[in-house]
């Protein structure tokens, strides 16, 4: 699985819909680029977020929500 067809699907998908749940997010990614683990695509979020691209932020128990920071 290449990480910046992956990236770039994320960030496409966050400009669409602005904010979206984890699990929405997920389901998206997945459509187009068949299954993964989601160890993976917590590994690849995690590296959007440390290079400043996207924000995760805790909503409820084991809810999360993803937003995008550069537009």
């Amino acid at each position: 699985m290449n990480d910046k067809l992956v990236t770039t699907t994320i960030v496409e998908a966050l400009r669409r819909n602005g904010a979206l749940e984890m699990g929405d997010l997920y389901k998206q990614v997945k459509k187009l680029h068949g299954e993964m683990g989601g160890r993976f695509f917590n590994e690849v979020l995690m590296t959007m977020e440390l290079q400043g691209l996207i924000r995760v932020y805790s909503m409820a128990r084991e809810k999360r929500r993803v937003e995008l920071v550069r537009r």
